[in-house]
């Protein structure tokens, strides 16, 4: 699977998808769109059925239409993107550095009890 960014319908797709705790319909994400965008249903489904063939959604029938479902979360999604990242942004060392630099205070603190708890038996120097 491609850990390139989405285009930006496929993006809100995948957002509305992400919200709903069950899979859903091509219908019930275009009721969701249409509130507050012109769009057709068939871009919507042409969208899922594009996300679907790229292995972002996963889909099964149900009765006479497919229920979709994301193949990772969000958070497992933008952990992808960062690995990618990290491992395809020339020197390693320095990327981490200009993406510690990027951190506020609050996110700091995050990634210090997310390595602590992920290396449990190692000190920080």
């Amino acid at each position: 699977m491609q850990q390139r960014g989405f285009g930006d319908l496929e993006a809100v797709v995948m957002d509305r998808t992400w919200a709903h705790a069950a899979a859903v319909t091509v219908r019930e994400v275009f009721d969701d769109l249409v509130a507050e965008r012109d769009i057709a249903y068939t871009t919507v489904m042409s969208t899922m059925d594009n996300l679907h063939r790229k292995g972002w959604l996963a889909r099964e029938r149900d009765g006479k239409a497919y229920r979709y479902r994301p193949t990772m979360t969000r958070e497992e999604r933008s952990a992808a993107l960062m690995s990618d990242a990290f491992h395809s942004g020339g020197d390693a060392g320095l990327v981490l550095n200009h993406f510690l630099q990027q951190m506020n205070a609050e996110e700091s603190a995050q990634l210090r009890a997310a390595l602590r708890k992920s290396h449990p038996g190692e000190r920080s120097s």
